[in-house]
């Protein structure tokens, strides 16, 4: 028997170990889960090199509760210690036996699966265990061994002949503080939580198989039972897979698993497998978004070989695919000493980089293979696409092979088929071209009819990014601009060389801006007098297309120098000087029925643009009915 002290360099670690090195008790399964893991994935490699003469087999992990003598055990049928290595890898702490493990079989085992990088996992059972024991058998023909700890720098070490097979038993004696861990319900959650995807099965419990009955059986008979162990984790996740040997509903399957609350498919998924100059593999989802940019929960997990690290990937992922679900799994993150947060490393850059990359070009070959299945997704999609345009400028630069430009009737164009589609007609005179939209083909309707009838095409552009959008393209694309189709009427929007005829002189027009100016008596309008058609209408309402755009742009966050503060509600009111309104008004003498005239026309062009509310609303309607009292 062996007595001494854990080669520690202050006078007792466990309280530290307990207090700062883990932000959450929990963790300590996750460690030892991994830590036999490791030990049965070392025992595989060196039997398939033939270091180790001893028969793999089908090995598992076990994790058992013992309420009655309140300790938690992990068994594993893995690699084993013996007492020596015990010596070295337990009491010598923050040495890591799976670091020392990979240097000397570097060659070998660097696609082993091995997980283990700080050596302190196992100290990790301190945080909720009084006192640990190990139970170990190697591989070796050497004599199994029982270490023991209660928690301060002394322990025991001596031969047993407890043990019989390979492996390492882990027995926690759980503390009255952490009792909870001796719950079934608890332990089953950190397993799914932490463990789900693990390479070796592991067992927790048992379950109840129904044995298929034989075809011949007679109606009333009844299929017998038997209890199979239960199995709780998938050691081959659909990411560990090469994806030609994944089918569709392989990825649906995987997708459901990952997010057991999700009952709507996702649109379609991006393989991720990459070995130089970094590890990683991985599935993204693109979900069902819409217009929606809040997407909190379900989000993308991290894992380490198989190993649950944690949904905050902020920095791995680029921001715009915070939006998409998935895993991701790299042994080359560099995570802190307990795995928690992720350390600042050039690595992460090019991760970023490559996933990317990976989805620009996801998105131009799902374009090019079914164009017609992709414009069906494009609503689903674009606000992810959208994003990337405006937050990452490698992605932006692939992005006009698959960002679509739908229009309010529904076609799609790439950004070289709406170039050639609208050159020749909405070409300002100073050789920019104008492009078209509208955000709400409902409210927008009437001036989007006044595009329409002069041969424009309008897109529409909905998403709540859009502003952002646009300001990003037309920065990095020469001679466009993009006007909403109520910034002005339709004949300002693209200034045209064509001859305007005035059916009113400089006094009368002088005359009307006055007359219109007084009636309406509200500073949120600039009146704009303009020579249109005589058909046209008399009074239209536009926004500027800069301080709209400026304004929501700062409803989604942004606006440059321009966001601070709220922007004031501002308005053209545009009045046809060429109506016979125009003249109408010019030709009634009475003030009071002048403004009526006017206040009147005013309150049909904010209806028309869905300004007219509350009150003012009210009081429109009741004039409404009195005019046809009065007929």
């Amino acid at each position: 028997m062996t007595k001494g002290n854990i080669n520690v360099s202050v006078e007792n670690i466990f309280p530290l170990i307990k207090k700062f090195l883990y932000s959450d008790h929990e963790i300590f399964l996750r460690e030892l889960i991994s830590n036999a893991t490791d030990a049965t994935l070392k025992l595989k490699h060196l039997t398939s090199i033939g270091e180790a003469k001893v028969e793999y087999g089908n090995p598992k992990l076990e994790v058992k509760i013992d309420k009655e003598n309140k300790t938690l055990h992990i068994i594993d049928q893995g690699i084993g210690m013996t007492g020596e290595e015990v010596e070295k890898y337990i009491n010598q702490v923050a040495f890591s036996g799976a670091e020392e493990f990979l240097e000397k079989y570097k060659d070998s085992a660097k696609d082993s699966g091995i997980i283990g990088h700080f050596g302190l996992g196992f100290y990790s059972a301190f945080m909720v265990a009084e006192k640990v024991e190990i139970l170990t058998k190697s591989y070796k023909d050497e004599p199994a061994v029982r270490w023991i700890c209660d928690g301060s720098p002394e322990f025991t070490l001596e031969e047993t002949a407890d043990k019989t097979e390979r492996g390492t038993e882990i027995i926690l004696h759980i503390a009255e503080d952490s009792v909870e861990f001796l719950e079934e319900g608890k332990i089953r959650e950190l397993l799914l939580k932490y463990n789900k995807f693990m390479p070796v099965p592991i067992k927790f419990g048992t379950k109840t198989h129904t044995l298929p009955l034989p075809e011949d059986a007679p109606e009333d008979a009844v299929a017998e039972t038997e209890e199979v162990d239960n199995i709780i984790n998938n050691p081959t996740p659909a990411w560990t897979i090469a994806p030609s040997e994944l089918t569709n509903e392989d990825y649906m399957k995987f997708y459901h698993e990952l997010y057991p609350m999700q009952f709507e498919e996702p649109l379609f998924n991006i393989h991720l497998n990459v070995d130089y100059p970094f590890n990683l593999t991985g599935v993204l989802f693109f979900p069902k978004l819409s217009n929606n940019l809040n997407i909190e929960k379900d989000k993308i997990q991290l894992y380490q070989n198989q190993v649950f690290v944690t949904d905050e990937v902020k920095g791995i992922v680029p921001d715009f695919l915070m939006l998409l679900r998935g895993v991701i799994d790299s042994p080359d993150i560099p995570l802190n000493v307990s795995r928690s947060y992720l350390q600042a490393d050039g690595a992460v850059k090019k991760i970023s980089s490559y996933i990317t990359k990976k989805v620009a070009d996801k998105m131009s070959s799902l374009i090019n293979e079914n164009r017609e299945d992709y414009e069906k997704k494009w609503n689903d999609i674009k606000v992810v696409i959208e994003y990337g345009i405006v937050t990452e400028e490698k992605f932006a630069e692939k992005a006009d092979k698959f960002t679509l430009y739908p229009t309010t009737d529904g076609k799609y164009f790439l950004w070289n088929e709406l170039e050639e589609k609208i050159k020749l007609n909405q070409t300002d005179k100073d050789g920019n071209l104008v492009v078209l939209y509208a955000s709400n083909a409902d409210e927008q309707h009437s001036y989007i009819q006044s595009a329409k009838d002069k041969g424009y095409e309008v897109l529409l552009l909905d998403s709540p990014i859009i502003p952002h959008v646009i300001q990003k393209l037309e920065t990095s694309k020469e001679k466009i601009s993009f006007v909403r189709v109520d910034a002005d009427h339709i004949n300002n929007l693209i200034k045209k060389d064509e001859p305007i005829i005035a059916k009113l002189n400089e006094t009368e027009k002088e005359s009307l801006k006055k007359n219109v100016e007084e009636a309406i008596n509200d500073t949120k309008f600039t009146v704009q007098l303009e020579d249109l058609d005589s058909n046209d209408a008399p009074f239209t309402i536009t926004q500027p297309e800069f301080m709209r755009r400026m304004k929501d742009m700062q409803a989604t966050g942004g606006g440059g120098m321009f966001g601070m503060g709220g922007f004031p509600e501002m308005y053209n009111l545009v009045v046809n000087s060429n109506s016979e309104f125009a003249n109408q008004i010019l030709n009634t003498e009475s003030t009071e029925e002048k403004a009526g005239l006017i206040k009147y026309a005013l309150d049909l062009a904010k209806l028309s643009q869905n300004l007219l509310k509350g009150k003012d609303l009210t009081d429109f309607i009741q004039r409404s009915y009195q005019n046809l009292n009065n007929k």
